[in-house]
């Protein structure tokens, strides 16, 4: 068995800048160079995929990193392709970094003759050779369980918490924190009480998937400074529509923290139309020139705390200590100041 001296990252298509930037933050850490695995992933002119790795992976601890956006279907099997090349190369240990883990929404069977995908996705990439997965913000904690392997998932709270304590000095008083839904509470009220801030939810109602029938604020928005809290945000119909109806109730500004800019169709021309001041998404999917053009849409970086999880896991230290402050603010270098 050789001796392994660095962690090696291999990565697809999906998102080149964030996987470039995770290696430089491990090159700094490490203090030694640690770049990408030289490999080609291609397509035949029919659209099968191709892979070939040009460097000697034999007995190597190996992260593909690679979130499955969209083409979710096309992204999702570079990753398994990929690792069945690495597999049959006699790589030690496979590690899936999954910034963004696609078809999270279809966790549960929400009516008779319908599939849970994500559980079929996790059967895929089990069966293809991955040994454990690293990923940020599942839509729902319980797809961890649908994996027979470890999965460690990370969240993008203790960010924007930062963020929020650097963006709005002087004015936390004024914050409260907004579930877009009852089924985000949860995910809300983690933030809220890393700021010591107030909770309140827009109660929706959906007629059919992708409109919004109805919408009621929970709790006394007056004069606030409402802080959106969710996963992903898609079309972003949901969003603009919740900070509408905030203003409506007496919000001073609404902004918003989205885990995952997914940003389909109208999405960009909504949110720059919308009444939010600010839409604040992480790099988890790789945006788009018409996200980063937009005037009220600021991107905040994964790959610090992406880059130190690998190597946690790498030295098999706990990935859990990147989820306080104290650990995560000096990872990000200063960008913002610790209390």
């Amino acid at each position: 068995m050789p001796n392994i001296e660095e962690p090696k990252l291999i990565s697809g298509n999906a998102n080149l800048p964030l996987a470039n930037a995770i290696a430089r933050r491990m090159s700094l850490h490490r203090g030694v160079n640690v770049g990408l695995v030289d490999a080609r992933v291609e397509r035949f002119n029919d659209g099968e995929i191709f892979v070939e790795v040009f460097e000697n992976v034999r007995g190597e601890d190996m992260f593909i990193i690679q979130p499955t956006s969209n083409p979710a279907n096309d992204n999702l099997m570079e990753l398994l392709i990929m690792c069945d090349a690495l597999r049959r190369s006699s790589a030690a240990r496979i590690t899936a970094v999954i910034p963004y883990f696609g078809y999270a929404r279809q966790d549960r069977r929400t009516k008779a003759r319908t599939p849970i995908s994500s559980k079929l996705v996790a059967n895929m990439l089990v069966g293809a050779g991955i040994e454990r997965v690293l990923t940020m913000d599942l839509h729902a904690a319980q797809i961890q369980g649908f994996f027979d392997i470890p999965v460690d998932n990370l969240y993008a709270s203790p960010i924007f918490a930062l963020d929020i304590k650097t963006q709005f000095a002087g004015r936390m008083d004024e914050l409260m924190i907004v579930s877009p839904d009852v089924g985000g509470v949860a995910r809300a009220r983690e933030l809220a009480k890393r700021l010591n801030a107030p909770l309140s939810i827009v109660d929706k109602r959906r007629e059919k998937p992708g409109e919004v029938a109805e919408m009621t604020v929970i709790g006394d928005v007056t004069d606030k400074v409402c802080i959106i809290v969710d996963d992903m945000c898609d079309t972003a119909g949901t969003l603009c529509k919740a900070a509408e109806v905030l203003i409506e109730n007496g919000a001073k500004e609404v902004h918003s923290y989205i885990s995952h800019g997914v940003m389909s169709g109208p999405a960009v021309e909504r949110v720059t139309k919308s009444v939010m001041k600010s839409l604040v998404i992480t790099d988890s999917i790789q945006p788009t020139d018409a996200v980063k053009n937009a005037p009220n849409i600021r991107i905040v970086p994964t790959a610090p705390v992406f880059a130190q999880a690998i190597l946690n896991i790498w030295h098999g230290t706990s990935v859990s200590s990147l989820f306080e402050a104290e650990t995560l603010s000096p990872i990000y270098d200063g960008m913002y100041a610790a209390e």
